[in-house]
């Protein structure tokens, strides 16, 4: 797909398809795509290189976003160093390639990344991993003033790794700093976990916290449930914490894909797997049901038709427990070059899989891991998402707890036309404490005024700018078109729409 506008606007060419085509698209849908940077998974390809790195993260939003991928979800924590400027830990050794070091060109990736994906209408969402320090054994790369060396009662030796002990005071204190120091000075739209809370069994092995429980049991004498409690009081404190900050940033877990079997619990799922529950200590049900969290990514990482955990039986399941909060699916783009069973052979398992999501209300989208293997076009995963899944933009679902006022809609929506050129403008809205707009959305519709507006064929543009140039729109030509325009805020509610301008025949300018 040619892109002939400026970067911070989403051009969509041909999307004015009949409503019975377009009925089955959702105007509100998670599509977002997590980008790993530990051991540089994702990001960055070339330590220490800031301009390099810079252009990467600009490709790599532009890929997602012609696909209309609207969330990206930034590992800027990924073992208790920073892919952003920090007084509390150091720079990260993926970031540099020496822990501590910042960036020769100075720049904040982090910051970065916001403000570039903030352009072009797409949320992110900041992936921190809670516990883990090191992923080796070896601790010689950590700075001198890192909290490993500076207070290392708090961690522990477990797999071959070290990791803060969950079963701390001052660990909860630590983490709920951290993350209040990352809402507090950054515009994300969200804090994001993944499934490292307690760590994976290692065979022959358990976690060595039974001096931490002796000393600090709460009165919970049986170590699984106070180890679930530790888990249980860093998410709601973390929960409190982000909200208090800033009410509209969101607070999301992507788990392990099971919570609990139904051999050991009625409520379980008809799988065969370790559990978040058991193993990892996290009791995701009991979050969702208390709204601790705003949405939950189980990482469903398994083809349609697996005996031991089939991808339908999870997301069905899932779908029965969300206590009203938002669900998306973790989807395995990678999976379609590294497994190498039949199923992931054979195109195309994530569309069989975003299939049965669509027959599914309850699921609001879905997030893919990850961006190195989403960008490579793997089976033609993007080709299919664009022609097929996601064809038109989507706006993010709006916030469990939205503002007590909607956005008012934009004013003195006018078409200014000159010899060569014709856009749309309308008056920026005046910006307040809290609430803020997070963009606008511009709808065009074919003949006879305000059509459907949940129907995302008509929407023309999601921009940040109060302008839009209609002459990069060659299927404006023919026809009279009505236009209204939207905001949207940071809760993502949207306004009700402008008072309409109609405009005939727009003479598009020679875009090739």
């Amino acid at each position: 797909m040619r892109f002939f506008f400026p970067f911070y606007i989403l051009i969509l060419g041909g999307i004015f398809f009949s409503s019975a085509i377009s009925a089955q698209y959702k105007k509100r849908e998670m599509r977002g795509v997590w980008i790993a940077t530990v051991a540089n998974i994702d990001f960055p390809t070339e330590k220490g290189n800031t301009e390099a790195q810079k252009k990467e993260l600009i490709q790599m939003l532009d890929s997602l976003r012609s696909c209309n991928i609207n969330t990206v979800i930034f590992q800027a924590r990924p073992t208790s160093d920073a892919f952003y400027e920090s007084s509390i830990e150091p720079w990260s050794v993926y970031l540099t390639g020496k822990q501590g070091k910042a960036p020769s060109e100075f720049y904040d990736p982090l910051a970065f990344l916001i403000e570039e994906a903030h352009k072009r209408c797409m949320e992110v969402h900041v992936w921190i991993n809670p516990y883990r320090v090191t992923t080796s054994e070896n601790t010689q790369g950590l700075t001198k003033d890192h909290i490993f060396h500076q207070k290392p009662h708090l961690f522990r030796k477990y797999g071959g790794r070290y990791l803060f002990d969950p079963g701390l005071e001052e660990t909860r204190d630590y983490l709920v700093h951290v993350v209040s120091d990352i809402v507090t000075r950054y515009d994300l739209d969200a804090i994001h976990l993944d499934d490292y809370f307690y760590p994976y069994k290692v065979a022959g092995q358990d976690f060595p916290d039974t001096e931490t429980h002796k000393k600090h049991s709460r009165g919970i004498a049986d170590k699984s449930d106070w180890r679930r409690d530790n888990v249980d009081l860093v998410i709601a404190r973390l929960h409190d914490t982000i909200k208090s900050l800033k009410p509209w940033v969101e607070f999301g877990i992507s788990p392990f894909g099971v919570w609990r079997n139904e051999s050991e619990d009625p409520r379980g799922s008809a799988t065969k797997a370790i559990t978040n529950y058991d193993e990892l200590h996290a009791d995701i049900l009991k979050w969702l049901e208390n709204g601790w969290i705003d949405y939950v990514t189980p990482q469903l990482y398994w083809e349609i038709g697996l005996n031991i955990a089939d991808y339908a039986v999870l997301a069905t399941w899932w779908s029965e427990y969300t206590f009203g909060k938002k669900l998306y699916t973790g989807l395995y783009a990678s999976g379609m070059e590294v497994k190498k069973t039949p199923a992931w052979k054979t195109p195309n398992e994530l569309t069989r899989q975003l299939r049965y999501n669509q027959d599914c209300a309850e699921i609001q989208g879905a997030m893919f891991y990850s961006a190195r293997y989403f960008l490579k076009n793997v089976q033609g995963l993007q080709d299919s998402l664009r022609q097929t899944f996601y064809p038109y933009p989507a706006l993010t679902p709006v916030c469990n707890v939205v503002s007590d006022e909607e956005p008012s809609p934009p004013r003195h929506v006018r078409i200014i036309d000159g010899v060569l050129t014709s856009s749309l403008h309308w008056d920026k809205i005046k910006e307040t404490a809290g609430k803020q707009i997070a963009y606008y959305v511009v709808y065009a519709f074919l003949e006879g005024g305000i059509g459907n507006m949940d129907d995302p064929a008509n929407i023309l543009a999601l921009t940040t700018e109060n302008h839009l140039d209609l002459m990069h729109y060659p299927q404006l030509q023919t026809g009279i078109y009505t236009f209204v325009v939207t905001a949207v805020n940071r809760f993502r509610q949207e306004s009700e729409p402008s008072i309409p301008v109609v405009k005939r025949n727009i003479q598009a300018a020679n875009v090739d």
